[in-house]
């Protein structure tokens, strides 16, 4: 693995472990309004889990994985930023962070 793809695994790591956090707690208060939350969350883990992987293999679309990883993770913090539970305001933030990192590598 590159070392230069480090910061980024573990940003899209952490933001994969903050959204099913969020993603679980959203189960939790069976509310029909948090329905979109626990959509976008699921995909988000997921874009971000592929995303990791994709550079801990040197995948050639890595910068095609973090384009769709900033584009997710920018949905899922516009949708938990509507909410005032603090595992959505979490997500929003390690949301953030991952959209940082993975903007920063594709510059």
């Amino acid at each position: 693995m590159d070392e230069e793809y480090g910061e980024c695994i573990e940003e899209c790591l952490s933001c994969l472990v903050t959204c099913n956090h969020c993603f679980d707690s959203c189960l939790k208060h069976e509310d029909p309004q948090l329905n979109e939350c626990l959509r976008l969350t699921r995909e988000c883990a997921e874009i971000c889990e592929y995303t990791a992987v994709a550079m801990s293999k040197n995948s050639p679309f890595i910068d095609q994985y973090c384009h769709l990883c900033v584009d997710v993770c920018m949905a899922c913090i516009k949708e938990c930023e509507k909410h005032e539970h603090s595992h959505c305001r979490l997500c929003a933030e390690a949301c953030r962070k991952c959209v940082e990192t993975c903007q920063a590598f594709l510059h």
